[in-house]
């Protein structure tokens, strides 16, 4: 506790954010996506709030594995399926559902001649070329789903690769690509991410898959959470540990890459690589301290950040810092950083401390 480091996680507005998906998704059922760790915001502290979607996604059994320690009812889906056929029964004995994406994973299922429950989610590819069968192979692998014992609905899924970009024209070639090879099969549709339910309301259909919206952070490239009437459920904090007066000429950090233009007060904060801030972060980089916008000045190094701390003469240390979070959206850290808020906030290393808001039914919804 004594470095100050800490990913502070409002639950309560993870429920806010969740009822914002809802109303966004009108008449779809809400799948929320739980992998990597609830997108690194910690799923054991996120799972009360996330129970309140219509079905959890993970990646892998491991991740299921967790869900089941914490909660053994609420439904929950395997995104990727099984690796190998022997891993159908740890499905079956975690009462999971799963996607089947390639003719072997189908191969798999028949041979054990089991049911891979009463629901399965066949995944078609519609052009992104990631996993799915094609989209000429759709209904034949429709139909032996459908002859396996027990199956009653065979949901019917796509993955967009741009539809974080509203005027693209690819994300309406995929689903009109997606239309055509499942016209006359019955089933539920399962085509829009999180960006899709933003930027297409056509692809809503009966399921949408809400991966970091919950989260408070905006899948658009050119919109944050708060435009979206979202909250930051991570904000990454830390404090000042030293500050020094800088004379004009002289260089703060390692490689000299800043050089002071003035005489100026230069804050150490205790954040760095070793904590998931990215190193390659540019000067003039946003920072709040006590609540006010300052400077990145000189080279993020493994365990300290340097701030310009002009305009704040009695800053002094034990400072608060944000890093991201409330009042700086993750996004802009992001876009400083050339990468996106995912990465950011899933690689938040292990040596934060993680502090919890609760998440009271009561109100979190107020």
């Amino acid at each position: 506790m004594a470095r100050g480091t800490e990913a502070v996680i409002d639950v309560a507005a993870l429920a806010r954010n969740l009822d914002r998906v809802r109303g966004w998704a009108g008449e779809a059922r809400v799948m929320a996506v739980v992998k990597a760790d609830a997108y690194g915001h910690g799923l054991e502290r996120c799972l009360p709030a996330l129970v309140e979607a219509d079905l959890l996604a993970v990646a892998t059994l491991d991740e299921a594995r967790a869900i089941r320690a914490l909660d053994p009812r609420t439904p929950v889906l395997l995104l990727e399926g099984v690796m190998a056929a022997e891993e159908l029964p740890v499905v079956d004995a975690l009462a999971l559902e799963m996607v089947v994406h390639s003719p072997e994973q189908l191969h798999w299922i028949e041979a054990a001649g089991g049911s891979p429950g009463p629901r399965v989610w066949l995944k078609l590819d519609s052009g992104m070329h990631r996993l799915g069968f094609a989209l000429e192979a759709a209904e034949a692998a429709y139909r032996r789903l459908h002859a396996l014992p027990g199956v009653e609905t065979v949901v019917l899924m796509t993955h967009f690769a741009c539809a974080d970009d509203p005027e693209g024209a690819m994300t309406d070639h995929q689903l009109a690509a997606f239309d055509a090879a499942v016209a006359g099969l019955d089933g539920p549709h399962c085509v829009a991410n999180s960006a899709a339910l933003l930027t297409r309301p056509g692809a809503r259909r009966d399921w949408v898959r809400a991966g970091l919206l919950p989260y408070g952070v905006s899948p658009l490239a050119d919109r944050d959470g708060p435009e979206l009437g979202l909250d930051p459920v991570m904000t990454l904090e830390s404090r000042l540990i030293s500050v020094r007066d800088v004379p004009a000429g002289d260089a703060v950090g390692y490689g000299a890459r800043y050089r002071a233009a003035r005489d100026v007060r230069i804050g150490v904060a205790a954040i760095g690589y070793g904590d998931g801030y990215p190193r390659n972060l540019p000067d003039g980089t946003p920072v709040l301290v006590n609540g006010r916008r300052q400077a990145l000045a000189g080279r993020v190094s493994m365990d300290m950040a340097t701030v310009d701390l002009a305009g704040q003469p009695d800053a002094a240390v034990g400072d608060p810092v944000v890093l991201w979070g409330r009042g700086l959206p993750v996004e802009e850290i992001a876009r400083a950083a050339g990468t996106i808020p995912y990465e950011l906030v899933c690689r938040v290393t292990r040596r934060v401390r993680y502090r919890e808001i609760p998440y009271l039914r009561s109100a979190a919804r107020s």
